[in-house]
């Protein structure tokens, strides 16, 4: 999608890079996208394919119905149980990518209930947290 000089940069949709998207649908070989451009469907409320690229809307405002990527993740792992694969792009933090350009290895530590340092009473909105584990050169 193309833009004139005049349209502004804070466009509410932009499509995936060929160079990103070819490599992946050969891998994989997409039969189904739950969110194309131009939305014409709420995909979350669509029965999905085989094996789904999904680039759902990355901020909860700019969806059909309100669902932002957190709604395509549960929708893509509900399909992962029906036997289905689903390639999500999703934004994540600069750290993040870091992380995983260095090889890190992921654990989910779901919610945590830190403790307060002093007092030991468990916060109230735990967050969610993971591990993140860089292993040194020679450990085997």
């Amino acid at each position: 999608m193309m833009k004139n000089k005049n349209q502004s940069q804070e466009s509410r949709f932009w499509i995936i890079p060929p160079e990103i998207y070819k490599p992946l649908d050969k891998e994989f070989n997409f039969d189904f996208d739950p969110c194309p451009y131009p939305f014409k469907k709420d995909g979350i409320e669509i029965e999905w394919g085989n094996v789904n690229w999904v680039n759902p809307p990355f901020r909860a405002k700019d969806a059909i119905n309100g669902h932002g990527p957190t709604a395509f993740v549960r929708k893509a792992i509900e399909e992962q149980k029906k036997g289905k694969t689903s390639v999500l792009i999703l934004p994540v933090l600069s750290l993040l990518n870091m992380l995983f350009e260095a090889g890190a290895e992921v654990r989910s530590c779901g919610r945590v209930k830190w403790l307060h340092a002093e007092t030991g009473e468990e916060m109230k909105s735990p967050s969610n947290c993971a591990l993140f584990i860089l292993r040194g050169k020679n450990e085997k």
